[in-house]
């Protein structure tokens, strides 16, 4: 189901969850591997399971996973932890920060010491 599709729902299913965890993750992993080969940014992208990390060469780590009991995403970075729920169709901060994209791009801006952009 796409995004837009679920923006009008109260609560996506689990399996629906799961299937855009996923897809979020994997664009995620497929930006880092472009800023490595590309961009020639040091970063590993590492995917587990449901849990992507990003290893900047300057020791810092960016960790993005699903929660589906909760149909939330998380992101660990240096600045700490944030939970994001899909509302209104954008995976927002629950304590109000920014969206999961602008944080994502913040952070990992942070750990590459360049300008990066990051589109879930």
């Amino acid at each position: 189901m796409s995004f837009s599709r679920m923006a009008g729902r109260k609560m996506m299913t689990e399996s629906e969850f799961l299937t855009v965890a996923d897809g979020i993750m994997k664009r995620i992993q497929a930006q880092a591997d472009y800023w490595f080969d590309e961009l020639e940014i040091e970063v590993e992208a590492e995917r587990s399971g449901g849990v992507l990390t990003l290893k900047f060469d300057n020791g810092a780590e960016v960790v993005v996973n699903g929660q589906p009991p909760l149909r939330e995403m998380w992101l660990a970075a240096p600045a700490g932890g944030y939970h994001y729920r899909f509302e209104d169709g954008v995976w927002r901060d629950t304590r109000g920060g920014p969206d999961l994209a602008e944080a994502l791009s913040q952070v990992c801006t942070e750990a590459a010491g360049k300008p990066l952009q990051v589109s879930i």
